[in-house]
């Protein structure tokens, strides 16, 4: 801690999460009020495991990188065989009374084993041995986490990689190889998707991606709340119809969304706090997003820049997601939004991510001192 300065400490980073955190929690008190205790006390953990993590060094934290990796897999195999079931779906443990969801924990522990990994074989990255060691590695994960079954975390996690490598130094010419195959591939894959019988993948979320397309015909059942969510963020208007707003109609009073405090946590939020308090929380994610990209750049090596480029894909991606599912852009994909829906689990892991940021910037901080002073004596 010696080696770090205040000056460096990137408070802007600080203020913006604990803005959408709050926010969150303003948010979640009027969707279930039940809840929004637990919810600030994910919140206080969360934000005492950022700071902590802010000040101890991501290069000496990277030297674990394959424990990371066997308590990411670990964790979705005892999933796997001890998970609890809620609605058809294998996600969460309970741990001494506490239920906590072992992929959100997932996506920064292999955030770290890929910095870890991908940094030191940087001269290696674009061999056909490094490449599918890597593609192996994060296969298993990603397999376990689709079979709970949670198909939009496994495609959160695949992008995390993928702008990981990308920024890792992959060859342009691989990526073009890659694109040549995958966009015909995925072309065909959603023309058989869509098929009758079809078993690529679950018949529930064939039926979300064709309640999207077909909105009319599915208004009253898979499409339902997604069909309540863009008028309930319609009808707040420009500044909304109040916090806790007790209207019959409403879309948690009429109950059109099961568990509004969780992925359509927005249609409560456009709905009592309106245009405005929507632009808000956009410009919030997208301020978040903005600065970690930019952190990343100034990075210190390698393994910073790819520490904040995992961040940021989190969560530029999955916020990006889950707006697209609760203004119809997308199909439904059961994302939480991040800092925002209900979860103490993926509160704190967010949390925890910036305080890895955080150290990157104090890092950098620290290396211009030292670049400087190496300029100096040489002069």
């Amino acid at each position: 801690m010696s080696r770090y300065s205040i000056r460096n400490y990137n408070f802007l980073l600080v203020i913006v999460s604990v803005a959408l955190s709050v926010y969150g929690i303003i948010v979640i008190g009027s969707a279930k009020e039940s809840v929004q205790s637990h919810q600030l006390q994910g919140f206080f953990l969360g934000a005492g495991v950022m700071l902590a993590v802010s000040f101890v060094s991501y290069r000496f934290i990277l030297k674990f990188g394959w424990v990371y990796y066997a308590l990411s897999v670990g964790l979705l195999l005892l999933v796997e065989f001890f998970g609890e079931s809620v609605n058809n779906a294998k996600r969460w443990l309970v741990v001494a009374g506490i239920q906590i969801q072992p992929s959100e924990a997932a996506k920064i522990l292999l955030i770290l084993f890929l910095a870890a990994f991908i940094s030191k074989r940087e001269e290696k990255l674009n061999s056909i041995p490094v490449l599918v060691t890597l593609i192996v590695l994060v296969g298993i994960p990603v397999y376990l986490i689709q079979d709970e079954p949670d198909l939009s975390t496994s495609i959160v996690v695949l992008v995390i990689f993928a702008a990981m490598l990308y920024v890792g130094g992959l060859s342009y010419r691989i990526i073009g190889g890659i694109a040549a195959v995958a966009v015909p591939v995925v072309i065909i894959g959603i023309f058989l998707v869509l098929q009758p019988n079809q078993e690529i993948i679950e018949t529930y979320q064939q039926t979300r991606i064709l309640a999207w397309l077909q909105p009319d015909k599915y208004q009253d059942t898979a499409g339902y709340q997604q069909q309540n969510s863009i008028v309930a963020i319609g009808s707040g208007g420009l500044t909304g119809k109040g916090y806790k707003t007790n209207e019959v109609g409403s879309v948690k009073k009429g109950n059109f969304i099961s568990e509004p405090q969780t992925d359509f946590i927005m249609a409560v939020a456009g709905e009592e706090l309106g245009f405005a308090g929507c632009i808000l929380m956009v410009l919030l994610f997208a301020i978040i997003t903005a600065i970690i990209i930019h952190m990343g750049r100034k990075a210190p090596d390698l393994s910073g820049t790819l520490i904040c480029a995992g961040v940021a894909a989190h969560i530029g991606f999955q916020s990006f997601a889950n707006i697209g599912v609760a203004t119809g852009l997308l199909p439904n994909t059961g994302l939480p939004l991040p800092f925002i829906s209900y979860g103490s689990t993926s509160l704190i892991s967010l949390l925890a991510e910036i305080g890895l940021v955080l150290n990157v910037g104090l890092m950098s901080g620290s290396g211009r001192k030292v670049k400087a002073l190496t300029f100096y004596l040489d002069e």
